[in-house]
C-alpha cells in the first residue's frame, strides 16, 4: 500500500512540474455520498463523506481524463430481527481509499458528462466483523456529471457501481453501490 501511494504521489508531482505548460490542472474536492450493498440480503443506506484530491488531464478541448485519490467512508447498515419487537442495527462502515479515473466530456463550457473505472483499497472497518466479511479491494465503474466555474470552483453528482463480489462468505454476493455529491477547486 505504501508502494502505491508513493508511486501516485510521484506522478502527481511529475505531473505538476511538468504540467505548467501544457493546461493540466490540479484539484482537492470532498462531499457527502449515499452508500449502500445491494446482492442476497437487503441492508440499508449509510451516509458518509469523501476527500481527496485530482488531476485534470486534457486531451483535447473537449476531452479530458481526470485521475483521483480518494478517501472514502462508505458501507451500509444491517437490521437484524430477533422477533418480539427485538430489532439491532449492525453497521458495516468501511473506509477505503478509491482511485477512479474519469473520462470527462464537455457538453458545453464548464458542464462535463463523466465516467471511468476505479478500484478501491480497504484500509479500515468499524468493526472486527466488517473487517472480516469484507475483501480488502473493490473494483467498479462510475458515472456522472460536474460544472465547473471560471474561478475554478467544481460542483459534481457521480453514481458508483461496484462490480466486484466484496462478501467473503463463499455463498454470499455483496456489492458496493452509491451516490456522490462533491464540490472542490481546480488550481
Amino acid at each position: 500500500m505504501k508502494n502505491l501511494f508513493f508511486t501516485v504521489a510521484a506522478l502527481l508531482s511529475f505531473g505538476f512540474v511538468n504540467g505548467q505548460d501544457t493546461g493540466i490542472k490540479f484539484g482537492v474536492k470532498g462531499g457527502v455520498q449515499f452508500t449502500n450493498f445491494v446482492g442476497d440480503l437487503t441492508y440499508n443506506n449509510k451516509t458518509g463523506f469523501f476527500i481527496g484530491g485530482l488531476v485534470d488531464l486534457p486531451v483535447s478541448d473537449n476531452f479530458h481524463v481526470q485521475p483521483e485519490l480518494m478517501y472514502s467512508m462508505e458501507g451500509s447498515e444491517y437490521d437484524f430481527d430477533f422477533g418480539f419487537g427485538q430489532n439491532e442495527s449492525f453497521d458495516y462502515g468501511i473506509s477505503y481509499i478509491r482511485i477512479p479515473v474519469m473520462a470527462k466530456y464537455y457538453v458545453i463550457q464548464g458542464l462535463s458528462l463523466q465516467a471511468g473505472p476505479e478500484i478501491a483499497f480497504k484500509i479500515g472497518a468499524e468493526n472486527d466483523i466488517a473487517d472480516d466479511s469484507i475483501k480488502s479491494t473493490d473494483f467498479g465503474i462510475g458515472a456522472g456529471a460536474g460544472y465547473e466555474l471560471p474561478i475554478g470552483l467544481m460542483f459534481d453528482i457521480r453514481y458508483n457501481l461496484g462490480l466486484a463480489n466484496i462478501s467473503e462468505n463463499e455463498d454470499g454476493d455483496v456489492k458496493n453501490v452509491g451516490i456522490q455529491l462533491g464540490v472542490g477547486y481546480r488550481f
